[in-house]
């Protein structure tokens, strides 16, 4: 099937397997990050069939992947090829009010405790296994929160490659974002280093225990920050 970004116009081919005869699903572009929801009807028209000339677009519902067309190609730039997601089961489609989270640890401790409070918020849960892993799943896929610790898969936050592509976004991509570092160098909500690390949260590895509670205000303080500015742009039609 293929499908137009409504936001930056991009033109990309869905696999018909992929896609749930019948349903609403959610896919998010790779190029923008903006939400589409597609009504799957019944019967797909094969991608080849463009008698109609025009791709089916709309606004937000179940993330899945997406296989770009040779015109745009953004995707491939640095390396990172839509083939290499397209088995990645934690990202099969699902339902439209669905909130994803990546988790980036190297301990295994961390991961299921941060894992478990994540999923007690309302988000789902889902963990990367190494930097290229999970700014592949980044390029494909929104997340609405991200965790990321000191010396995941070898490197210190100051040299990490996650924190360098993510403040490479453009800023209406990086502020629907919530980035929060845990580190043994950080005092808990101490703003001023979550500011000169461009995160919206610093967290104490000693604290990872009790990560939900925090977890918990700091995205309310986040979302009550910027809860006028979404309103307005929503308003506009630029949310």
């Amino acid at each position: 099937m293929e499908i137009t970004c409504t936001q930056c116009n991009s033109t990309f081919n869905v696999p018909d397997e992929k896609l749930p005869k019948g349903q609403k699903v959610r896919i998010g572009c790779p190029r923008c990050k903006n939400k589409i929801v597609i009504d799957v009807p019944e019967a797909v028209k094969e991608v080849g069939d463009r008698s109609g000339g025009q791709g089916l677009s709309g606004n937000g519902a179940p993330e899945g992947r997406l296989e770009e067309s040779a015109t745009s190609g953004a995707a491939e730039d640095e390396g990172y090829g839509y083939e290499e997601y397209a088995e990645d089961k934690d990202l099969d489609f699902f339902e439209a009010d669905a909130k994803l989270a990546l988790v980036m640890t190297d301990v295994t401790e961390h991961n299921e405790k941060i894992g478990k409070a994540i999923e007690r918020l309302g988000y789902r849960f889902i963990s990367s296994p190494g930097t290229r892993d999970a700014i592949g799943k980044m390029r494909f896929h929104h997340f609405d929160v991200v965790v990321l610790e000191d010396g995941f898969d070898g490197h210190d936050l100051k040299n990490s490659p996650v924190i360098n592509y993510l403040n490479r976004l453009s800023m209406s991509v990086r502020r629907k974002i919530f980035l929060a570092l845990v580190s043994d160098d950080f005092k808990t909500l101490d703003d001023m280093m979550a500011y000169a690390l461009s995160a919206n949260v610093v967290i104490n590895t000693k604290d990872v225990d009790r990560i939900q509670a925090i977890l918990r205000k700091a995205i309310s303080d986040h979302e009550k920050f910027y809860k006028v500015f979404m309103d307005i742009l929503a308003e506009v039609g630029k949310a």
